[in-house]
């Protein structure tokens, strides 16, 4: 399934993967057994589920056309055959195979898909971490005596899948996070493929290191230029040369390499602090006006900014990126006076970036608002005052009135208070 272009070390920063154990329980963490459930061609297996009819066709699950979001979001076994691939066009994919079968996304499907499947994993152990829509980690050391060993739960939990909801899963056996999802991903579909840990060297290290949790696109031709094209490469790789050229991370992946991976199962609910928040989006149209560009600015600011509140954050740097028509993209940063985590300051300092550089293009295809060097809401380290100087009061009030519009969306949903220029709004 297609979750969008990044090579990995977005998620690699916040998530909660470290080095090694700081907590004495490395002995404890040997024995575990950890599976890794992905569910095959995720969108296309639930359209199937309802819609037999699209097992006997190469069928796709797209994006709009229309509204310029027209990628393969997924596909199933047949197309596979005919070379479509996630994330190409769909006039790409039709090329290929000109008697494919497009079908507009169902969201509400696949949330409902996914919140049954994940009650499935319960039944097995209460240590089930979702890592996307379509995919979980489960901790089943304490089950053994209930449903056997790591393979014997994971056919359990593959077999119920397949009679219970209709789709398949390919699941991932090994002693720690990182192989159990490269377990899932080499046999599919519907397959369980175990790692054991006296025996992980000779089934992980022949791979291409493009196959380890978190080697992206990016990483995978920075390991290359330095002679490293396998997990083996890697896990054998001077300390010094990977911290050259890939810094504390490269060291990180080189530990997942040897096996080492001492994360746990994180229980459902948690949710790591960001150490960015960001929204892009591309829109029906191309952005050409200045009223286009404010309500493309604000329209994405307004998530930015409520992401920040909920974890209670604000943002020391604004940064925006444009994409053009042709593809080509440009990124602007700026450092601000004070933190902040409102719509209206992120939002008029994300437009004056795009307004400086408004004469290198005519027209905008895509565009991204990140915020910055989070620090604590409150946390600003100024001198304290006896008078609050005039910015402080008006950011009170701000605060206090975005705030309450985060209440309101949350218990009616999102759709209940929205900027007046979103109302019928051409390009959204």
């Amino acid at each position: 399934m297609y979750m969008g272009y990044n090579d990995g070390s977005a998620l690699m920063r916040t998530s909660n993967f470290r080095e090694k154990s700081d907590d004495g329980a490395t002995e404890k963490r040997k024995s575990r057994t950890i599976l890794h459930c992905d569910a095959n061609s995720f969108f296309a297996s639930c359209e199937t589920a309802i819609h037999p009819e699209y097992a006997s066709v190469p069928m796709a699950v797209c994006g709009s056309v229309e509204e310029r979001h027209g990628i393969v979001l997924a596909r199933n076994e047949l197309a596979k055959k005919y070379g479509v691939t996630t994330a190409e066009p769909v006039w790409q994919a039709k090329n290929k195979c000109p008697q494919l079968v497009t079908v507009r996304p169902t969201y509400g499907l696949y949330s409902e898909m996914s919140e049954k499947m994940n009650k499935i994993f319960y039944d097995y152990t209460d240590c089930v971490e979702p890592f996307g829509i379509d995919e979980s980690w489960l901790d089943v050391s304490g089950s053994f005596k209930l449903f056997g060993n790591g393979k014997s739960i994971a056919d359990s939990i593959r077999e119920r899948i397949k009679n219970e909801l209709n789709i398949t899963v390919s699941v991932g056996v090994s002693f720690n996070k990182v192989f159990a999802k490269l377990g899932s991903d080499m046999k599919k579909p519907n397959a369980t493929t175990v790692i054991p840990r006296e025996r992980f060297v000779p089934i992980v290290w022949p791979l291409p290191v493009s196959d380890l949790l978190f080697v992206g696109s990016s990483t995978t031709k920075a390991l290359n230029r330095i002679g490293v094209y396998s997990i083996g490469d890697l896990a054998c790789c001077d300390e010094s040369v990977i911290r050259k050229n890939l810094g504390k991370n490269g060291i990180l992946l080189r530990e997942f390499a040897r096996g080492n991976d001492y994360s746990e199962v994180t229980v459902s609910g948690y949710e790591p602090t960001p150490k960015s928040v960001s929204n892009g989006m591309t829109f029906r149209e191309n952005l050409k006006t200045r009223d286009d560009i404010s309500f493309a600015i604000t329209y994405l600011s307004m998530s930015v900014a409520e992401r920040l509140r909920r974890h209670k954050l604000c943002c020391n740097n604004v940064a925006v990126t444009v994409r053009l028509p042709d593809l080509t993209a440009f990124s602007h940063s700026v450092s601000l006076a004070h933190p902040t985590c409102l719509c209206k300051e992120i939002s008029k300092v994300a437009l004056s970036l795009v307004y400086a550089k408004k004469a290198m293009w005519e027209e905008i295809y895509s565009v991204t608002v990140h915020a910055e060097k989070l620090t604590p809401e409150g946390d600003f380290g100024y001198q304290q005052k006896l008078f609050p100087e005039a910015w402080e009061k008006k950011y009170e009030k701000s605060h206090s009135l975005e705030a309450a519009v985060d209440s309101i969306r949350e218990r009616f949903g999102k759709s209940a208070v929205k900027i007046a220029s979103a109302i019928d709004n051409r390009l959204v």
